[in-house]
């Protein structure tokens, strides 16, 4: 049961800590851990920076595919 909740949120999340840790060579939950760590430490402001890269993560999947996001 935990397995499928964690499948599900991690499904529904931008994949924005995910990428960070293929990038990085690091396991996915120390980057979300030390994301929540962060957040915790600068009273929340690192989710905008999750935010802006969540958007442009987004923006450039279009961009690669090739879509018109503007008529979408």
């Amino acid at each position: 049961m935990l397995k499928f909740i964690r499948n599900i949120v991690e499904k529904s999340v931008f994949g924005v800590c995910s990428k960070a840790s293929e990038q990085m060579g690091i396991r996915k939950t120390r980057v979300r851990l030390y994301f929540i760590y962060i957040t915790f430490i600068a009273m929340g402001s690192p989710i905008i920076l999750y935010v802006f890269v969540a958007f442009w993560m987004n923006v450039k999947k279009y961009i690669r595919k090739g879509h018109s996001w503007v008529y979408d």
